[in-house]
């Protein structure tokens, strides 16, 4: 439906990690540069670089100070793939209310635009959560790691490396995908000669705040961040949160996971419209027929109802998954209509009307309460 444009080039701006040595302070404002220049002349050009840009907060209130260092727990916080820090700002402000330094990472071939996913290896999304979690390590006695789905498994991944790490907050993680994505990026025998090749999916981009278009570089890198994932037991307090009806990741894998989170204190959030029985989960029926809400999604469970972006009077409709092919169901699902239903973009959900991807959460409320009792059995 869409021809290629000058979105999906490489632009040379964040296609590796750049941090390096600087101070975080300093890793914000370059980046906030970069992103200005990625986006010059561009509507809404400062709402766009705010909401991509990595940030930091101090903690809020009367907060634990720690032995040596300023501040007793920090939380690196990790944006999902083709994401950007905006989908994790909700997060970062209830963790500042807890008492936590926090920091926000940009991770490269994002913020930007989708071409610049084409190239970027999985490598370089690890090397800005170590240089997140070391720069927060410098000011925090207990570090603790959050992700939303890449973020998630790349939380895991660096925990598993890092004996710093003293819990980790996991949303709609992405351990398993598609293994059909080991193959993605077989295109390069041929993309060369026809660009298109590259890209699973290519859309409008109107998003401000995550890619559209999907190039197959990133499902093949996202694979292989999976792949290298620890399969031991998981000592550290976990908490997760996850839609039994996600249709991005495998969510039977988180469940898989959290047996084998062995702390006492490690709790699952498992949001379905059927019941399960395992120890440290608890069921949140997820479907809301006063709302038309079918199920939860997996673009839903960090971003609250009133959020000005994806909340339940956002700007933005997730209506995509009627594209190229059903140009009158994204013109329907795009019209807000009374009778709209929200859900995950399931066959049985599509055959019962007219349905927009849930983008927020009616439950956050509820799963910020259960964070503060995880945290407050942390000690």
């Amino acid at each position: 439906m869409y021809i290629l444009g000058l979105r999906h080039k490489i632009s040379g701006m964040n296609s590796a990690f750049a941090g390096g040595e600087l101070s975080f302070a300093d890793y914000v404002r370059e980046t906030r540069a970069m992103l200005h220049l990625a986006h010059e002349g561009k509507n809404e050009q400062e709402k766009i670089v705010a909401g991509n840009a990595p940030f930091e907060l101090l903690p809020e209130g009367d907060f634990a100070r720690g032995r040596d260092k300023p501040f007793k727990r920090g939380i690196l916080l990790v944006h999902g793939l083709s994401d950007s820090p905006y989908h994790i700002h909700h997060l970062a402000a209830f963790f500042q209310r807890n008492g936590f330094r926090v920091m926000a990472v940009l991770l490269p071939g994002h913020g930007t635009q989708p071409g610049d996913l084409l190239h970027v290896r999985w490598q370089e999304w690890a090397k800005a959560v170590r240089y997140g979690a070391d720069c927060l390590a410098s000011e925090a006695d207990e570090l603790y790691l959050g992700g939303f789905s890449a973020g998630a498994a790349l939380s895991v991944l660096h925990a598993s490396q890092d004996k710093r790490v003293r819990g980790l907050f996991l949303f709609s993680p992405a351990f398993e995908i598609n293994p059909r994505a080991k193959w993605a990026n077989l295109h390069k025998l041929y993309s060369w000669l026809l660009p298109k090749a590259a890209w699973l999916e290519v859309r409008q981009d109107k998003d401000l705040y995550k890619y559209e278009s999907f190039c197959n570089n990133a499902a093949a890198q996202m694979y292989a961040l999976t792949r290298a994932l620890p399969q031991g037991e998981i000592a550290i307090p976990v908490f997760a949160a996850a839609s039994a009806d996600d249709a991005t990741v495998n969510a039977d894998a988180t469940l898989r996971f959290m047996r084998r989170a062995q702390h006492p204190a490690s709790k699952l959030l498992w949001y379905a419209t059927e019941k399960i029985e395992q120890p440290n989960v608890e069921w949140i029926y997820s479907a809301l027929p006063e709302s038309r809400i079918l199920s939860s999604a997996h673009t839903a469970i960090v971003v609250p109802p009133q959020d000005e972006h994806y909340g339940a009077a956002g700007q933005y409709a997730n209506c995509l998954h009627y594209l190229p092919h059903d140009t009158a169901g994204y013109t329907a699902c795009m019209a807000r209509a009374q009778d709209m239903l929200y859900g995950e973009v399931h066959p049985q959900n599509l055959q019962r009307g007219v349905l927009r991807r849930l983008t927020y959460n009616p439950h956050y409320a509820a799963m910020e309460k259960s964070m503060e009792a995880f945290i407050e059995g942390l000690g």
